[in-house]
């Protein structure tokens, strides 16, 4: 095992800047009150740098940037396009390290998950989206002998991004890549939780992009998402976060009539048949961990299998396994690659897990493991741990119901298939649900039953390029990671044209 150096001390691999300006235009640009904010790591809860706190001014700045750089890029042969995105993979592989560090230390979540699964996928959306763009064609279609409609995909011009603080660098690639695949420039705001991640990654790549392509305004919601998203300079928002901030996504770029793509809050069911305890296998202890899984990131994901449902003839069995499972989790430094769950990414958000185990005593849900903050001395006093909690309690209870975003697990059990079915989609929410059983017939009936987006079949949190992703109900609009985003980030240009020298005779 390894333990990574803290980045900026002796013996580390990466450093962070001791301030980050906005970049815009492809320089660093101080923003235009001169106002910055302090950004702590999680780890011991101490700031590591500052960030420029951008307004509307700076918003308008960044626009200037991209609209002064869309026609430029949009115009660029898709093949030089697609070998800019090619090339930006290139070089997060080669640095890859140095960037899983650096999003642990500023996100509080395990380098073993940012080595293995963020940078590696956000490496592979870049050259996924590469060789999609390269496959898109246009089309026509010979109405009659003299009449040809032609279709062709243009960029939509300048788009705004607002991305989350749970997966910095992932989901700036799950934006970024179909968007600058399509064409676009982008203005794109960070969480104001984890904005130093991303000027790192742009330092690594600027060099490849036409300046202006990418411009990054640092902030908070109010003073910097919202003159962005609802800036009538913008062609298209996409946000990732909160279904109630979403909202608010939609009534701004209502305003001036654009399209969103809204990835937003989940409840996802993870459901266990008996026959999942049919034997002691490898299978069984794949659903073990599966079951877990709600710990994954801190439970900071919006597919989180925050509930888990499990049918009564393995309840008892399963769920003590499942616990000793959960309790096995190693907790610990962020950059030691044996922890396995690590840091809430701020105070504010420890802070609501814990009133939320609150919420499920006073409910009158039985805590089974967990249930506290994790304390630590030396390098991590001050830190923002969490244990991973399991309730046993009913759907419609709060702790079911809501999202809670951190490592609790609500429990319950159901009867048979319907009864599984109907628990499951009660809830507002339709992002991800989990399936487990060895019976293939039942896992495909449950999962064209479920109301989610995404349905796992014996397994969980997986995000390859080329599955769609995205949500049913009150969990967005929209997909991603799948080619059909470059359609998010284009328009269809139709030339309706008539080879024939007759007129129509109306006139």
């Amino acid at each position: 095992m390894t333990r990574y150096a803290a980045p900026g001390t002796q013996g580390a691999i990466v450093s962070y800047e001791s301030r980050y300006d906005h970049w815009i235009g492809g320089a660093f640009v101080p923003p235009a009150r001169g106002r910055y904010f302090e950004n702590p790591s999680p780890v011991d809860g101490r700031p590591f740098t500052e960030v420029a706190r951008g307004t509307a001014e700076d918003v308008e700045r960044a626009l200037d940037a991209a609209h002064a750089a869309a026609p430029a890029w949009g115009r660029t042969p898709a093949a030089e396009r697609a070998g800019v995105l090619l090339r930006i993979a290139d070089r997060m592989e080669a640095r890859l390290e140095e960037l899983a560090v650096a999003e642990s230390w500023e996100n509080g979540k395990p380098v073993r998950e940012t080595l293995a699964a963020d940078l590696p996928l956000a490496v592979d959306h870049f050259r996924y989206f590469a060789g999609a763009l390269r496959a898109q064609e246009g089309s026509l279609a010979e109405l009659d002998e003299d009449t040809v409609a032609y279709h062709f995909r243009e960029p939509l011009g300048v788009v705004a991004q607002i991305i989350p603080w749970n997966f910095p660098l992932l989901m700036a690639a799950w934006k970024l890549a179909p968007a600058l695949a399509a064409g676009n420039a982008v203005v794109l705001k960070p969480a104001e939780q984890t904005p130093a991640s991303i000027h790192l990654w742009m330092s690594t790549v600027a060099d490849l992009l036409p300046p202006g392509v990418v411009n990054i305004v640092n902030g908070f919601g109010e003073e910097a998402g919202k003159p962005l998203a609802s800036s009538a300079r913008v062609a298209k928002v996409a946000f990732t976060g909160e279904t109630a901030t979403g909202r608010l996504i939609l009534e701004y770029a209502a305003e001036t009539i654009k399209p969103v793509t809204l990835e937003l809050g989940g409840k996802s069911p993870n459901i266990f048949f008996d026959d999942v305890w049919a034997a002691d296998d490898d299978f069984r202890d794949k659903a073990l961990e599966g079951f877990a899984m709600f710990a994954l990131n801190q439970g900071e994901v919006c597919t989180a299998p925050s509930r888990a449902l499990v049918q009564r003839g393995c309840y008892a069995d399963l769920l003590d396994a499942a616990v000793a499972r959960t309790e096995a989790i190693v907790q610990g430094h962020p950059l030691d690659t044996a922890t396995m769950i690590g840091a809430q990414v701020s105070r504010e958000q420890l802070e609501r897990v814990l009133s939320y185990v609150e919420i499920g005593r006073k409910e009158g849900a039985r805590l089974v493991t967990g249930g506290e903050r994790a304390e630590y001395t030396g390098e991590m006093a001050g830190g923002y741990y969490m244990r991973p909690t399991v309730f046993e309690g009913d759907n419609r209870m709060r702790i079911f119901q809501e999202e809670i975003f951190g490592p609790v697990l609500a429990v319950t059990s159901f009867t048979d298939f319907d009864d599984a079915m109907a628990t499951a989609n009660d809830t507002p929410y339709g992002l991800g649900a989990g399936v487990w059983t060895r019976d293939m017939a039942t896992a495909y009936r449950a999962g064209r039953a479920l109301q989610a987006g995404r349905v796992w079949t014996n397994s969980y949190h997986t995000y390859p390029a080329h599955a769609a992703f995205g949500g049913y109900k009150q969990s967005g609009i929209g997909r991603e990671t799948h080619k059909m985003m470059l359609e998010h980030y284009q328009q269809t240009k139709n030339l309706l044209v008539s080879y024939s020298p007759k007129k129509l005779g109306f006139f």
